[in-house]
């Protein structure tokens, strides 16, 4: 600039803001939640009166061990939820709660226990639940911390815990409701058994993983029964336990499947199989079995046809029968029996029963009077006395094979009972915790009968927990997304009892006596009296569930209407998900802070709580207030590493919630969430968090954009907006079509959707459109100017706007935002609702019309990038392009508009005329061309547009607007 060149960069409206471009998210986020804790945002929430509630039942995280991405994921959208009901309107209450009993906090303690030398079975059982309480107690202090990190807002201050007195007394007193009305009974019947943990487990608790077993084909030699053409002919099953065998008690067959009697004729060398021997097979099957047997094709023929009826004639012998040292044990008849299980897609088409080691034998046992046995122990070893395989163990305590299955196999090859033996590696149970393979083990457990009619005058939806739950799923329920109710439905009509009791310490236990001497099926077995009960739940209120274990315990609670001596008290402790599927209870219904009616507007976890929370919650509910106990149910799915594998610390792929809270700060990893499709799983990792921090980026700059120019507004600038330019109000316009999308997104819990919208509108509409256009009026345009004004005014609108769309995504970020606009020390973004947008914003035809601009606005930047990109110009402002538009209509609305100023050049022609052969044009742009020129005139020396007038007034070097602006 010469010397004699005024300089007017001091006359310009230029942006005013301490708004920083970084961020600093890490260091920063710490003091904005100790501000939050410090003015009690969540208090002063609740002190908002006459507003509809909302209220989401957090499902509660296990108290053991620090968050993952997974908790971080879960705890991040029910802030979205909590906080976007609270900003439309609602009193949205949240109180966190913890899961506290169970197992894993146990295996804990015995693991200390163990480092020390010390036995758990000769610690009081009272000091030995005390120390897990401790336990728990220290990790929901961790978690709080870790939880509250991430922004998340709720009564953190009063959580409940599954572990405080009341919580248990209810849990109790639910309990006892299934005492009373009748579902509650004692069956011995195979359930999922661990034996490294020495208890039942629920199917939530089952994990599946690949696995290698045993497989033998066995035979059963016909004894009785058999036709002419069946004599000395054996039966073969096919079973991947054999440490089951010694527990058979019947074959079963399938009605439907085609089977055979198939003679060997000739055998390899190193063969089971005898020439002469005669086998029974599915058809279908025969081959493969005999191949497995090393017998090809030309080893064997097919005899003829067995028949179903023939089948159920058949009476077989135990392959250990008769065996040297059995004692008698397996002499015992093995009846065929029909089952509609046994298909003819693996195996041999004839199935090995165990009444008790899984549920289809436990069935056919229960429809035919089969005898139950009780040969394996807890810890999965044999019973001591059981011939020839006595003490031989199953699993092992470190969760590795034992010898059961070596022995089993080693008899039945000695007494010639094989005819082939192998290993697969198939899908089996584990559990979740010890992630050692389980077993069905039949035990007596305690179970809820959810097919039994419950007398409870709560038949609105059903007269079981069965039909009630299925009801409810149907009618009551809305899914998110729906396929969950699928899922639930039909998991739920398809179960088997409940299995209640777990052969544990730490939890709450089953409070309940049996009659010493009477039967599971006598109507004295269980003592059913409220007084009982009345004092056992008061009892809990004041001294928690210790009270059930203290020394007289049953003389105390039974009182003086019975004699202690008549009855034995119960120790199993009910399984962990009846006491969160109770949280209904303790929580919805008793404090002040849960709902009106107890019934929770929204459940939200992983796809993984279909078979665990919402499953339990949903059959205790419908047992004990006769329906679910949501009115909405909320899935998510897992988080995957950034190539969609599982993560594994094996692995090294995690991504731990604070390692990117330190990194990028909370408001990232909570972006990550609202971009993501959380329906489906969700990948993360260095990658991916490097694009969302990109696009936090793009949006912070355009919340500084707004700052900077809003500096010293007031409301005396404020514009009416049927006064404002027709930009103005297509912004406007644009507002109230994203208020909409913004509260239906909200409401149906699209935050994906509901940021896109946001993210483009910001970063399309406004920065490279809105915000490019009017830089020059707000920089240039004298204070008076309605154009500047009007953009002020819009500017404002904006940000109440985006910064409350905003705030329940990024907490941090829109609070910071907000106290650079109105800071105090009451201040915060997140105390005020999301304001009304008027409805005659919307105005469809104005909209059409500057659709029509911009598209020609497209073309126009387009031809002008090219000229920049080849150095003929270096600035926009530099050009005066010529446009041909051939549609007369959106030609009339172009000359309506300062379209030189939209197109942020100093001049523009507008013409119908044909465009010539060298404009420029967009394929996707139809009729429309650009022809470039240069402006003419001198460059004003404030706002730098070229125009012919500059220099022909009174300030030296301005255009008129500029000189005007000057005064």
């Amino acid at each position: 600039m010469c010397a004699d060149t005024p300089d007017y960069k001091d006359t310009l409206s230029l942006p005013e803001t301490d708004f920083p471009m970084r961020a600093g998210l890490p260091k920063r986020e710490p003091g904005w939640l100790a501000r939050w804790a410090e003015i009690g945002v969540y208090d002063r929430l609740r002190e908002k009166t006459g507003r509809p509630p909302f209220t989401l039942h957090d499902g509660p995280p296990y108290a053991n061990g620090h968050l993952h991405i997974g908790h971080a994921l879960n705890k991040i959208l029910k802030d979205f939820i909590v906080r976007s009901q609270q900003m439309m309107g609602k009193d949205a209450r949240y109180v966190p709660g913890w899961d506290c009993h169970g197992l894993p906090i146990e295996w804990k303690i015995e693991e200390q226990y163990r480092a020390k030398g010390l036995d758990k079975d000769k610690v009081d059982v009272v000091d030995f639940r005390q120390e897990c309480r401790r336990f728990a107690e220290g990790w929901i202090d961790i978690q709080r911390e870790e939880f509250q990190r991430l922004g998340i807002t709720g009564n953190w201050a009063d959580p409940y815990l599954t572990m405080d007195y009341h919580a248990e007394a209810v849990i109790a007193q639910e309990f006892l409701k299934f005492l009373m009305n009748g579902t509650l009974y004692q069956g011995s019947k195979p359930v999922m058994w661990s034996p490294v943990e020495k208890t039942a487990l629920a199917e939530a608790e089952v994990e599946y993983h690949d696995h290698q077993s045993h497989t033998i084909w066995v035979k059963f030699p016909i004894v009785a029964g058999a036709s002419a053409q069946l004599e000395g002919a054996q039966v073969v099953i096919w079973t991947t336990t054999p440490w089951t065998i010694p527990q058979n008690r019947a074959v079963c067959f399938g009605p439907d499947i085609g089977y055979g009697l198939y003679e060997v004729t000739s055998t390899p060398e190193e063969c089971w199989a005898k020439a002469g021997d005669r086998f029974i097979l599915a058809d279908a099957l025969a081959e493969s079995v005999l191949r497995s047997a090393r017998l090809e094709g030309d080893m064997y023929t097919r005899v003829g046809e067995v028949s179903a009826a023939e089948l159920a004639a058949l009476t077989c012998a135990h392959p250990l029968r008769g065996v040297e040292n059995g004692n008698g044990e397996w002499d015992y008849d093995v009846p065929m029996l029909p089952g509609d299980h046994v298909t003819d897609d693996a195996g041999t088409g004839f199935v090995h029963t165990a009444p008790s080691h899984g549920d289809d034998d436990y069935q056919i046992g229960l429809k035919h009077g089969l005898p139950m046995t009780y040969n394996v122990l807890e810890d999965g070893s044999y019973r001591a006395d059981l011939p020839l395989f006595g003490g031989a163990v199953i699993t092992k305590p470190n969760g590795k094979e034992g010898d059961a299955n070596r022995r089993v196999i080693d008899k039945l090859v000695e007494v010639g009972a094989l005819i082939a033996r192998g290993k697969l590696k198939h899908s089996y149970p584990h559990s979740w915790r010890s992630k050692a393979p389980l077993i069905y083990r039949n035990t007596p457990q305690w179970f809820a009968a959810i097919d039994a009619r419950l007398d409870d005058g709560m038949d609105s939806y059903g007269e079981t927990i069965r039909q009630r739950a299925l009801t409810s799923i149907d009618q009551l329920v809305k899914w998110t997304p729906q396929t969950g109710r699928n899922r639930l439905y039909s998991m739920i009509e398809s179960r088997p009892d409940w299995v209640l009791s777990r052969q544990r310490a730490w939890g709450v236990p089953l409070t309940c006596f049996v009659k010493k001497g009477a039967k599971p099926d006598d109507s004295d077995f269980l003592l059913r009296d409220p007084a009982v009960n009345q004092r056992i739940v008061d009892a809990f209120e004041q001294e928690g569930a210790d009270a059930w274990y203290k020394e007289g315990a049953k003389e105390r609670f039974l009182g003086n209407d019975y004699n202690p001596d008549d009855y034995d008290q119960v120790f199993d402790v009910l399984d962990v998900w009846f006491d969160s599927g109770s949280t209904h209870a303790f929580v919805l219904r008793d404090r002040a802070d849960g709902s009106e009616d107890g019934i929770a507007d929204l459940y939200l976890e992983g796809t993984d709580q279909h078979r665990g929370w919402f499953h339990s919650s949903m059959l205790q509910a419908c047992g004990t207030i006769g329906r679910a106990p949501y009115r909405g149910v909320l899935t998510h799915g897992f988080t995957l590493d950034e190539k969609g594998n599982k993560m594994s610390k094996s692995l090294g792929n995690t991504v731990a919630p604070e390692d990117v809270t330190k990194q990028y700060g909370a408001d990232i990893l909570r972006l990550w969430v609202a971009q993501s499709d959380y329906t489906a799983d969700l990948r993360i990792g260095p990658e991916i968090l490097k694009g969302v921090a990109d696009s936090y980026r793009r949006l912070r700059n355009t919340m500084r954009f707004m700052l900077g120019n809003l500096a010293g507004f007031t409301d005396a600038e404020r514009v009416d907006p049927a006064e404002m330019p027709e930009l103005e109000r297509w912004v406007l316009h644009r507002l109230a079509e994203l208020d909409e999308t913004v509260r239906q997104g909200f409401d149906a819990y699209d935050f994906q959707g509901v940021f896109q919208a946001l993210f483009n509108f910001a970063t399309v509409d406004l920065s490279s459109f809105y915000f490019d256009i009017r830089k020059d009026a707000l920089y240039c345009d004298g204070p008076d100017s309605l154009r500047r004004k009007s953009a002020r005014t819009v500017l404002d609108i904006l940000f109440h706007r985006l910064t409350t769309w905003l705030a329940p995504i990024l907490v941090f970020t829109m609070e910071e935002v907000w106290l650079e606009r109105f800071p105090g020390d009451d201040s915060s973004v997140h105390l005020v609702d999301i304001p009304e947008t008027p409805a005659n914003w919307r105005d469809e035809a104005l909209a059409a019309k500057w659709a029509g601009v911009r598209q020609v606005r497209r073309v126009v930047t387009a031809a002008l990038e090219i000229q920049r990109r080849d150095k003929v110009i270096g600035a926009s402002l530099e050009a005066a392009p010529v446009v041909h538009v051939r549609d007369a209509e959106v030609l009339a609305a172009l000359k309506t508009v300062d379209f030189a100023d939209i197109c942020i050049t100093s001049a523009i022609q507008l013409t119908g005329d044909p465009s010539p052969n060298e404009a420029f044009r967009l394929p996707e742009v139809d009729g429309v061309g650009v022809v470039f020129e240069k402006a003419e005139g001198q460059k004003c020396q404030r706002c730098w547009k070229i125009l012919p007038d500059v220099g022909a007034h009174a300030h030296a070097a301005t255009c008129s607007r500029c000189n005007d602006a000057l005064g």
